[in-house]
């Protein structure tokens, strides 16, 4: 351990200007909206953002190494309250009892200053799952948390159930079963090739678990489901379990490994039976979704990039892109998932802007769909670069748009919040009043003012793209976050009854 704790954050583009750690529990009501927030609009909007507590010891550790800090913004008859607390992981209480950081690099545990049971941060995402919000990072099992206080209740394993030492932060809700569709891959501890595939019924109980062994050990951060089928695409950042022992990086770039899918029967599969389709080396990002077309082929809509996306993790020599170089298109993968022939052909660009962070109307997951939602950069806009620049901060990517891409005509919308504005991921809440029409709703999301280095929330009618029907304005400046979710007031209620 080193004898003196740092007292100040590194001078570090990731802990600098709106990047710089919040560090904020607390709660506010009727926070000031500008326009109007329609009255039928019912339900909290959770997400996390990496935030240290304490300056880390490690100089140049990445943003989303922090701590999760959860946020819950609650719409009711028109007025929104705020609410904000951390994860009590094992990770914060110790370090809040010792008064220092006691984490070493990102998941690299040979360089803690103590030996932690479970090091995760529970930082990535929060989805609210049979009565428990889950707290999300891919490197261990959830924490559970109380969904009205957001107190913590403590690591979550599904009385005892999961298998796997590890939980994806990305799991998928079947809007037809109430299944949740999980997975976890370095599934028997770090350097790992094991990947269990796991579901679990509405009430709690897991219904399929398949163990399989991955072509290489590298990241699965997202993941993608139809009715019959589960996606896994590998990441071609790889881990080696000798380079963490000497206090090196969890991860790093292999532009020599193929991106693959991994494709298994979603139902009473064994481990023989999943296929590692090749793809040539590129980065897989977030899915939008995935289906099954009329002769059974697999559709599987993501964001790819042909460079590492990760490019604070570079390869053997130090090689990296130059960020403003990396660009992520929808693009959309088919697949036979019967073939022999496990080379891909290319891809088709669904929309072909530098976008990320992709949603869609979850009532429409893993069936055939219309409708997109995501972040966008586009610098025709407007943008004030030189004037925002100074307070960006770094380490995570910009987006100054929100786009809406409809499938079936391959029209885009806008929304361009502002020239002094970034956009971080959105979340879409369904029409209230029994309208079962895709996509008609509300996007609401979380906006970066750089301006006055506040954070604002921003809710746009679906039906009137380009501008906003109110902006919420927050009492504190949010850093930068990663995911979250909509939760429907009723569901909240029928949790707190049971």
């Amino acid at each position: 351990m080193a004898a003196e704790p740092r007292s100040a954050f590194p001078d570090r583009p990731q802990f600098s200007g709106f990047m710089r750690p919040c560090r904020v529990e607390g709660e506010a009501s009727n926070l000031e909206v500008l326009g109007q927030i329609p009255k039928e609009i019912d339900g909290v909007f959770y997400r996390v953002m990496p935030d240290p507590q304490l300056p880390p010891f490690i100089e140049d550790d990445p943003w989303f190494n922090g701590d999760g800090n959860i946020s819950a913004f609650r719409i009711h008859e028109g007025r929104v309250s705020f609410q904000q607390r951390y994860v009590r992981t094992e990770k914060f209480v110790r370090e809040r009892e010792a008064q220092r950081a006691l984490l070493g690099k990102y998941r690299n545990k040979f360089t803690d200053a103590v030996e932690f049971k479970i090091r995760t941060t529970a930082n990535t995402n929060i989805v609210h799952f049979n009565g428990q919000l889950l707290a999300l990072k891919e490197d261990a099992p959830p924490y559970a948390l109380d969904p009205l206080t957001l107190e913590t209740k403590g690591l979550y394993d599904f009385d005892g159930q999961l298998p796997s030492l590890t939980f994806t932060a990305h799991p998928k809700f079947d809007p037809k079963t109430g299944e949740m569709v999980c997975f976890g891959y370095e599934a028997r501890g770090d350097g790992t090739p094991d990947v269990c595939y796991y579901s679990i019924t509405p009430d709690g109980k897991f219904a399929e678990t398949v163990w399989l062994v991955a072509p290489v050990v590298a990241m699965i951060h997202d993941f993608a489901v139809t009715e019959n089928w589960v996606v896994f695409p590998i990441i071609p950042q790889v881990c080696d379990l000798e380079r963490m022992k000497q206090g090196g990086e969890h991860w790093q770039w292999s532009p020599e490994t193929p991106m693959y899918l991994g494709v298994l029967p979603r139902r009473g599969a064994k481990s023989t039976d999943v296929k590692w389709f090749r793809y040539t080396n590129s980065f897989p990002g977030h899915t939008a979704n995935a289906y099954e077309d009329q002769n059974g082929n697999l559709r599987i809509d993501l964001g790819l990039s042909d460079k590492n996306a990760f490019f604070w993790w570079p390869d053997a020599q130090g090689n990296a892109p130059e960020p403003s170089s990396i660009r992520s298109q929808l693009v959309r993968f088919t697949i036979n998932p019967l073939s022999a022939n496990l080379a891909l052909n290319e891809p088709q660009v669904l929309q072909a802007d530098n976008s990320e962070f992709y949603r869609i109307d979850d009532r429409f997951a893993m069936a055939p769909y219309r409708h997109t939602f995501f972040d966008m950069m586009d610098p025709t806009r407007g943008t004030e670069f030189p004037r925002i620049a100074p307070n960006l901060g770094g380490g995570y990517p910009l987006y100054n748009c929100l786009a809406h891409f409809d499938n079936l005509t391959g029209e885009t919308e806008v929304y361009f919040p502002g020239t002094t504005h970034m956009v971080q991921e959105p979340v879409f809440i369904p029409r209230s009043g029994g309208s079962s029409v895709e996509g008609d709703g509300y996007v609401l999301v979380l906006v970066n003012n750089y301006a006055n280095m506040s954070s604002e929330l921003h809710l746009v009618d679906t039906k009137d793209f380009t501008r906003a029907q109110a902006k919420i304005l927050l009492p504190v400046r949010l850093r930068h976050g990663l995911h979250g979710s909509w939760v429907e007031g009723k569901d909240l209620q029928q949790s707190a009854a049971a």
